[in-house]
């Protein structure tokens, strides 16, 4: 371990020595990831003759190598040259995502350091923020390349994800680790978020039911986009108050899980980034964030086709599944240890925050950028999201958890994965077997020459080539 006579390991400070207030601003998510850490060893790094190398080192050796998934970090610079050297497109797509995997988890883990040092006030709406900091940038940067459905798709297989995912494999791994134990969680914070997620459900529903319904036909005027716009802005004070009711008026609600926790890793005398490091950090890991996600967003209708599968099964089911999979894995390895209150604090908690923060927020930011962007999900989106909340809804109302429930909620996400699977067939270039024009050039040529073909062009053959024109 390094000495604490070295100067830059001042600002690093002592976990164990921070009041209590200032570890108020971790949340669940922050929690979920720490699960996933491993201890840095410095010994080698403290030889280090230069204390500035020495200090870049040890942040180096922290910060990458102070994960369990920092084998996959690889995946980026691999993603890049991929890119730059014109590899097959459905590889940059599936390097790109391994990328992400480590990325978000180490995101996570800094704007916890950051908010150790800036309160409890500042450091919880940082991690209210960044803590789907993956899926707010891939939305945004398909959102600037106008593909709305890929950002649909993306937000509506995170919300799923969470609730049924991540959620039942928490709930029956516990369940089954703990098979002669009552496991028992907080209702209160369940019954907050459930009630989040039916507004968020309500908000989505109205649009569609609007548009089935006829009303908007004879109206000039999108009224569709009009009621989205005003139902984000519903979202987001909703949300805006659950910050407030999170961090203010009902904090007490979340320090029991933040205190095992603590416990649970013994704070520690490890060294850590201090503030300035790691928003350097921070920033870094945000930028490789945006440009694995610019990839990503590039390149998902190159591997539906070339890997058959829809468009919408590769935003709703692997999107989420591996740009998530240190926070789920955070939240099984809880429920192992029979904290369930931390395990649907990330599940419930990430689900809140994408269906009212961060599908409003491109409601808003679409808006502002001129494109049309609404509420409406269709049918099938949208039904698959009601039965998963009233689901989930159903499966804690009593504050008491078995394997039984995980097992039905993972059973429900894998019938829905396998109705997006088989309900869009992968995008097909269909090309006319004759181009039209072509066909006319010649045949008028001709046409000239013999009415007779010429009739018989306009009436017998040009129908068929129409057809088939149209059809492409």
């Amino acid at each position: 371990m390094a000495s604490s006579r070295e100067p830059w390991l001042l600002e690093n400070g002592n976990l164990k020595g921070l009041s209590k207030e200032i570890r108020h601003g971790r949340t669940a998510h922050n929690m979920s990831s720490s699960s996933l850490r491993k201890k840095s060893h410095l010994t080698l790094v403290s030889k280090v003759p230069c204390r500035k190398l020495r200090q870049f080192l040890a942040n180096l050796q922290e910060v990458i190598l102070g994960t369990k998934l920092s084998v996959l970090f690889p995946a980026i610079p691999l993603a890049i040259v991929a890119d730059c050297y014109g590899f097959a497109r459905p590889w940059v797509f599936a390097l790109s995502l391994l990328g992400l995997t480590p990325l978000a988890e180490r995101v996570s883990f800094l704007t916890e350091q950051i908010a150790y040092y800036t309160g409890p006030t500042v450091g919880g709406l940082l991690n209210a923020t960044c803590g789907n900091a993956t899926e707010l940038i891939i939305a945004i940067l398909a959102l600037s390349q106008r593909k709305i459905d890929v950002v649909k798709y993306s937000l509506l297989g995170s919300v799923l994800s969470n609730l049924l995912l991540v959620l039942g494999t928490s709930l029956f791994c516990g369940g089954i680790a703990n098979l002669r134990l009552e496991q028992k969680f907080d209702r209160r914070q369940a019954d907050v978020n459930s009630l989040l997620l039916l507004l968020a459900l309500l908000c989505h529903s109205l649009p569609m039911l609007f548009r089935m319904s006829g009303a908007s036909d004879a109206v000039t005027v999108d009224p569709i986009l009009q009621l989205s716009r005003a139902s984000s802005i519903v979202m987001l004070i909703a949300y805006l108050s659950y910050l407030i009711f999170q961090l203010f008026t009902h904090r007490q609600l979340f320090e029991a899980q933040e205190e095992s926790d603590n416990d649970e890793n013994g704070g520690g005398g490890e060294e850590e980034p201090g503030f300035w490091s790691g928003f350097i950090w921070l920033v870094g890991m945000t930028a490789a964030i945006s440009l694995l996600s610019e990839y990503v967003v590039q390149t998902i209708e190159d591997a539906s086709d070339s890997w058959g599968i829809s468009v919408s099964f590769i935003s709703i089911i692997l999107l989420p599944i591996v740009g998530n999979a240190a926070e789920h894995a955070g939240a099984i390895i809880f429920a192992f240890k029979n904290k369930l209150n931390i395990s649907l604090g990330v599940a419930l908690g990430s689900a809140t925050q994408i269906s009212m923060f961060v599908v409003p927020l491109c409601v808003i930011t679409a808006w502002i950028m001129g494109i049309k962007m609404d509420l409406n999900f269709n049918l099938l989106e949208t039904g698959s999201l009601a039965l998963s909340i009233i689901v989930v809804a159903f499966t804690l109302q009593d504050g008491t958890s078995h394997y039984m429930k995980g097992l039905v909620l993972l059973l429900l996400y894998i019938v829905i994965g396998a109705c997006f699977y088989v309900s869009k067939t992968p995008r097909e270039l269909k090309q006319p077997l004759i181009e039209s024009s072509e066909l006319e050039k010649v045949w008028t040529c001709w046409g000239q020459r013999f009415p007779c073909i010429w009739l018989f062009f306009c009436y017998v053959v040009r129908g068929p080539v129409g057809k088939l024109t149209n059809e492409g």
